[in-house]
């Protein structure tokens, strides 16, 4: 099953998340069943962005978006984790702070965008601007309503600039969300998780379905596309994502640069050290 076609959301397409199954794992019985690929596509991963840290050419935006538990964080383990930190960077979006707010919504998130050569993830992402913002009514209708626009330039502008943009909307259902809070009430070491806001926002499920749906529908493009990600299974979300980021980058037919000295010189230099080296006497 080719899993960009699958979960990708056509631009122009009106998405009901009601009919996209949370439970969704393909042919696999289960994690043990799916590790053999799920640690091909880790190696594959580790390997593609090292080519383009040394590549230096583009570089790549991860956004995840998803419900409280949906599994952002543990995403981002598993993604980053297949990478040399060296050439990524994760960014968490909470409430803005006073100097953020005192800007326009795009300012905060373009100052953290990835430079030539980077992997960047956002752990929410300038979407927030169209879905806590929307349905706590923070702003008018007409402000948010232009910010999809807004959201599609700032997107163009940074494919534009060479950076390759993958969205994906982590998908839980309701009881798949309540056994994740129960789960963080019965281990101390998830204790620190929990918020009041999470329960706050529950009983606002339906509305946050309808803000994602018109954010998912609006915002997909072929310079940025969305995903909607079955996350019910942890570790189906996670082979999932690690296959639709490996085919992006392996569609790019990235190089390794040409070396910047005489690579012959270089091998004559290392022999005659090693030479000089064997012949030195020993103490």
């Amino acid at each position: 099953m080719h899993y960009f076609k699958k979960f990708h959301v056509e631009p122009g397409s009106k998405v009901d998340l009601s009919t996209i199954d949370a439970s969704f794992k393909d042919h696999h019985e289960s994690h043990q069943h799916a590790l053999p690929e799920i640690e091909t596509y880790r190696q594959k991963l580790a390997d593609l962005q090292y080519l383009m840290y040394a590549e230096n050419k583009r570089s790549l935006l991860i956004c995840l978006q998803g419900r409280d538990a949906a599994g952002k964080d543990g995403t981002i383990k598993h993604v980053l984790g297949a990478m040399n930190p060296q050439g990524c960077t994760v960014t968490g979006f909470k409430v803005p702070t006073k100097e953020e707010a005192a800007h326009d919504f795009l300012w905060r998130y373009h100052r953290t965008t990835p430079e030539k050569g980077q992997v960047a993830i956002f752990n929410r992402s300038h979407y927030e601007d169209v879905l806590v913002v929307r349905v706590h009514n923070l702003v008018p209708q007409q402000v948010w309503e232009q910010r999809y626009a807004h959201i599609n330039h700032f997107e163009q502008q940074l494919a534009d600039s060479g950076t390759h943009i993958l969205k994906f909307y982590l998908h839980i259902d309701p009881e798949e969300q309540l056994a994740r809070f129960k789960q963080r009430i019965d281990d101390p070491a998830r204790h620190w998780k929990i918020s009041d806001n999470d329960y706050a926002e529950r009983p606002l499920w339906d509305e946050y379905t309808t803000a994602f749906e018109a954010a998912l529908s609006q915002c997909s493009t072929p310079h940025a596309p969305w995903f909607i990600i079955p996350s019910n299974h942890k570790w189906f979300r996670n082979l999932a994502i690690s296959r639709i980021v490996t085919e992006t980058l392996e569609a790019l037919n990235m190089k390794f640069p040409e070396p910047t000295v005489d690579i012959n010189e270089i091998k004559q230099k290392y022999h005659q050290i090693v030479a000089e080296e064997n012949t030195k006497p020993t103490q």
